[in-house]
């Protein structure tokens, strides 16, 4: 068996603390078993290792979030990615091909699709497990699990079994699907053993293989890069689901919540306060999410979300939370605040002069071990301040060691690269005619490598 959890999201339901290269999964707001706090994917990854599944799982996503799912996950996940956002048909397609032509998996094995994040308890990657055996035993082209209701929900989609179906069958039959029906409606599918829809489903590798076939698309992966703009950008419901022959639903009875909006996921906050700040005890069912270092202050507010990063703050009412996807839909903002394989960074001023001239304002810190990639910039020239930690800089070829206190002038041009030996602070400030992340031009990525460029 093999297992694609897809990781998207375009980080608008958690603004601020997520954006385009940090969505939900990532923001780290959860405790682990030792206190510490983690994300979802993190997580997620972890029930994953317990299962005793990690060695079958990849993670297909897209350019944007490599860089984070590698410093959560470590370098050597194995990721698939997309090279543009095209929905999760194209995506469960670009791995298929992996599967198939690069890592030459049997078109009998199973394949598992399930989303990155899902809030759920190890039992529920277990159950898993008993979807290849479903597959064998019906015959059918889809077998999906769906989490036994607990309530009439208006929030979720709906399973539904064809009539007659008992609540205790170990599978169903699929008869059609249900999205955020009414609660009445809701409680009479729930009449009909309807299971809430949790986005898993699996499949034998060949049936996506003869679909590809069938639709004149390419099954090998590098091909399949290549004439990835010719899929549909659709979803894998609507160009799989819907036209598959037999559809079954093995059964899960355990918790299961998507975390999507500020409140449900602040339900499963151990915490009211994150980061700096002051909640009152007058105050009541409300949390401050704070990753500024100015603190936040509330006085006598109950039932409130208080989230604030480099991105923005946002005050709101949790009732009312879930309105900021629509809110901010247009906002083109670049984000503030990223994480790469490497460290992190955080944007601390912008300005654009009458002259059109831009100066940008980082912090950086680069993680003990880690090292920036070997390259050069084309629109911009930079000057880095080291405010902690030691290491090694390489700057046009020739390698140096830099400690606290050092100041470096990187010009337009300049290849240049710096390893940590300790944890390094830096600030850089960018100066120029256009400061975007898309100016860089990358030579080399691995720390060996980028020393055999080295002349001294």
């Amino acid at each position: 068996m093999k297992i694609v959890l897809l990781s998207g999201g375009s980080g608008k339901r958690l603004w601020p603390l997520s954006n385009d290269s940090r969505s939900k999964q990532f923001l780290k707001v959860l405790r682990n078993s030792e206190g510490q706090l983690e994300s979802m994917v993190q997580r997620v990854w972890g029930q994953i290792a317990s299962a005793g599944l990690r060695e079958h799982a990849l993670i297909a996503t897209s350019k944007p979030q490599v860089e984070m799912i590698y410093n959560q996950l470590g370098s050597e996940i194995e990721v698939v990615v997309e090279p543009e956002r095209r929905d999760t048909y194209p995506a469960i397609a670009l791995a298929a091909t992996y599967l198939y032509s690069v890592e030459g998996v049997s078109l009998n094995e199973t394949v598992v699709v399930m989303p990155v994040d899902p809030y759920v308890e190890e039992s529920f990657f277990h159950k898993t497990k008993e979807l290849s055996r479903v597959l064998n035993e019906s015959g059918a082209d889809l077998a999906l699990m769906g989490v036994k209701p607990t309530y009439p929900s208006e929030k979720y989609g709906y399973i539904v079994p064809q009539s007659g179906t008992a609540h205790d069958a170990p599978y169903m039959n699929v008869q059609s699907f249900r999205e955020k029906p009414r609660e009445e409606e809701a409680a009479a599918m729930i009449e009909q053993a309807a299971l809430w829809n949790c986005g898993v489903f699996a499949f034998k590798l060949d049936f996506i293989i003869n679909i590809l076939l069938s639709n004149g698309l390419p099954i090998q992966y590098d091909e399949m890069v290549k004439q990835y703009d010719k899929l549909p950008k659709n979803s894998f419901d609507y160009e799989v689901v819907e036209k598959a022959n037999l559809i079954v639903a093995l059964p899960y009875e355990g918790d299961w919540k998507d975390l999507g909006t500020w409140n449900t996921l602040t339900e499963q906050i151990a915490t009211p306060l994150i980061g700096k700040g002051i909640i009152t005890e007058s105050s009541s069912n409300t949390h401050i999410i704070n990753e500024l270092e100015i603190p936040i202050t509330l006085l006598n507010l109950s039932n409130v979300i208080v989230a604030a990063s480099p991105d923005g703050i946002l005050v709101s009412d949790k009732a009312s939370s879930p309105m900021i996807k629509e809110v901010m839909k247009h906002s083109d903002q670049r984000p503030m605040y990223e994480e790469r394989r490497w460290g992190r960074y955080r944007v601390l001023d912008y300005l654009k002069y009458s002259d059109g001239n831009e100066v940008l304002t980082k912090r950086i810190c680069i993680s003990p071990g880690q090292n920036l990639s070997y390259q050069y910039h084309l629109l911009r020239n930079e000057v880095w301040t080291v405010v902690s930690g030691n290491g090694e800089m390489i700057l046009n070829d020739k390698r140096f060691p830099v400690k606290a206190g050092d100041v470096l002038v990187i010009s337009k041009q300049s290849k240049h690269s710096l390893r940590a030996e300790t944890e390094m602070d830096i600030i850089e400030v960018q100066t120029g005619s256009e400061l975007i992340e898309e100016d860089i031009v990358r030579l080399a990525f691995d720390w060996n490598e980028i020393m055999q460029l080295c002349t001294v």
